[in-house]
């Protein structure tokens, strides 16, 4: 599986870029039709100091595109929470494409 990282008004980080990469791998062992995933990393700014790092994932697998985006205080919390909606994606794709 092909990884993209994209930073928007956030710092590159090889330490976020490798948490996003073991856990985007553990889905694709578990999942191996995904193709590619798109990382997005991108700072606001809000009143609440829980939320503005926002990670955005989007899978390319057969079909549409799978998304996912999640908003917290730590960059950690939020590719944690875009992984656990991405696999629940995934699980719905695979039992559909068992039927048919």
């Amino acid at each position: 599986m092909n990884i993209n990282f994209v930073y928007d008004d956030v710092k590159a980080s090889a330490r976020l870029e490798e948490l996003a990469a073991k856990k985007l791998d553990k889905l694709e062992d578990k999942y191996d039709f995904i193709v590619r995933a798109d990382v997005f990393f991108k700072k606001e700014n809000t009143s609440s100091p829980d939320t503005g790092l926002i990670c955005n994932i989007r899978l390319s697998a057969p079909g549409p595109r799978l998304f996912a985006e999640s908003n917290n205080g730590k960059f950690e919390m939020s590719i944690a929470a875009s992984v656990q909606d991405l696999e629940r994606q995934l699980e719905k794709r695979k039992s559909k494409m068992k039927t048919h």
